[in-house]
């Protein structure tokens, strides 16, 4: 056999073996979303925290792209996660607002979802965590199959909790049905009045474990007072402390159950919303109390998650994105320490505000994409919204979709631009500003300048506020009398965006 023909045989063994090698291989990117709540600018360490370490968070922000521009649409979390689903503003939904966990689905089964539109790009879909969009078409059956949910607008598995953790019913609810239901003790769920005979949060202190401060007196389940009032289904409730636990669990199974195709994982973390229940293993470890506990205990989740990615052989075909559905709050309905215990940790960072409020703190959250051997290791300044994610991953995975406010940032997201949005739209208590550039614009509206529950500087004024964020980012210094040209151009910006019906002021 000549030299030239052995060459030619071993040059196509080679490609043959490659092609075979690449058989079975996922070409898409699998896709995991993970969503905190409540979790401020400054509660990471990569975002300048020195009094909290959060090493696994740390990890996607200094190995990926951290943004320091990265914003929820809203200050609330209803909203927040409608944008993030979308890809549409949240104000332009008026269902879009903190939902009860009576209400039904805020999502039309007919829109364009983020999970819709990567199924049909090929994607298994799944949301594991935190649901808070509503549930069935009203008047809902906790017995039976409740729908529409999570399953109707493009998931293929969920589990989830109906609301919130401080807010009845206290039970999972998978694909539909309430994991566990024994129907021999049948649920039954009112906002409106309580249940005979049931204890609450007012009339039965002695049975707390947790104590109430404001709006958080009605049911009592695993001795933590909770909004709104719940009978029976007492085999299906949640024990707090074993939460994180869970769901953590949840998504390691989903992954090693999925790892052979491409999937698409919304994992929305419970903490550091309230109730802050840390599982015993992270009580007193951060010094700070259950607030800081539960950051530490959200954190080490997000390792094992990343550990079980990598075990599975799948870390670097798979894109992270983390971020949180709106700013930090200390009391928020419970005595906790969060405030008494907060010592130097300050966890809007630099910014003003917190969680319901139109100041930065309110909307400007960690945002960080990771791709590990993709990724290269950035800060970016890019102005992104968690509305783009619907634009932005059609584009990565070459899909059509119906993007209604979601913008392509995919080249930001992945690091190759530094260029992101003109501007955005946020959102806090049915209140709208507007961010442009380096500038933000509240306009004025009527209402409390100061949350007194919570203690949150709202944003609100009777006048007009403009702050060059760059050089202010504390927003300390309101320029809208001393730049006129400026409040000009931006109201006129906003409006074409949001109209002239924007205020309560007439």
């Amino acid at each position: 056999m000549k030299t030239r023909q052995i060459l030619t045989y071993l040059f196509m063994g080679v490609l043959l073996t490659n092609a075979n090698a690449q058989k079975g291989k996922t070409t898409k990117p699998n896709i995991v979303v993970i969503y905190l709540d409540d979790l401020g600018y400054g509660d990471l360490s990569a975002y300048g925290a020195t009094e909290i370490k959060t090493p696994n968070m740390d990890v996607l922000a200094n190995e990926g792209v951290k943004f320091t521009n990265g914003y929820a649409t809203s200050a609330t979390c209803t909203p927040s996660r409608y944008g993030l689903l979308t890809g549409v503003y949240p104000w332009r939904n008026s269902e879009a607002k903190i939902l009860p966990g009576t209400a039904p689905l805020i999502i039309n089964t007919k829109q364009e979802t983020l999970p819709k539109m990567l199924k049909r790009a090929g994607y298994q879909t799944a949301v594991i965590g935190k649901w808070h969009l509503g549930l069935g078409a009203g008047d809902t059956n906790w017995n039976g199959h409740i729908t529409p949910g999570a399953n109707e607008i493009g998931f293929d598995e969920s589990y989830i909790l109906a609301a919130t953790q401080d807010r009845v019913p206290t039970v999972y609810i998978k694909n539909g049905r309430v994991d566990g239901l024994d129907l021999k003790d049948p649920i039954a769920v009112n906002y409106n009045k309580n249940f005979p005979g049931e204890p609450t949060g007012v009339d039965n202190p002695e049975l707390l474990s947790m104590k109430w401060s404001h709006g958080h007196n009605n049911s009592i389940v695993n001795g933590i007072p909770r909004i709104g009032f719940v009978k029976g289904g007492k085999a299906a409730n949640w024990s707090d402390v074993d939460m994180a636990d869970h769901f953590l669990a949840k998504v390691q199974d989903y992954v090693r159950t999925h790892k052979k195709s491409p999937f698409f994982l919304y994992y929305a973390l419970q903490q550091p919303h309230v109730p802050r229940t840390p599982n015993p293993r992270f009580v007193g470890k951060s010094g700070m109390g259950p607030r800081g506990d539960a950051i530490l205990e959200a954190d080490w989740c997000i390792g094992e998650f990343i550990k079980t990615l990598k075990k599975e052989g799948i870390l670097e075909n798979t894109l992270i994105v983390f971020s949180s559905d709106n700013g930090p709050v200390l009391d928020d309905g419970y005595y906790d320490d969060a405030v008494e215990k907060l010592g130097k940790h300050t966890p809007a960072g630099k910014l003003r505000g917190g969680k319901y409020s139109l100041f930065d703190a309110g909307t400007r959250v960690p945002l960080m994409a990771y791709w590990k051997g993709t990724i290269k290791p950035q800060v970016s300044d890019a102005l992104v919204c968690q509305v783009d994610l619907l634009a932005s991953l059609a584009d990565l995975v070459g899909a059509k979709a119906e993007m209604g406010d979601s913008e392509n940032m995919l080249k930001p997201l992945l690091g190759k631009s530094k260029k992101g949005r003109n501007n955005i739209v946020l959102e806090a208590g049915s209140n709208t500003c507007f961010r442009s550039g380096d500038w933000v614009m509240i306009p004025p509206y009527k209402g409390n300048a100061i949350n007194k529950q919570t203690n949150t500087e709202l944003g609100v004024s009777l006048q007009f506020q403009l702050y060059n964020l760059k050089n202010d980012p504390s927003q300390d210094h309101n320029l809208a009398e001393s730049n006129p040209a400026k409040l000009k151009e931006l109201l006129a910006a906003f409006e074409a965006i949001r109209g002239k019906n924007y205020s309560n002021i007439k």
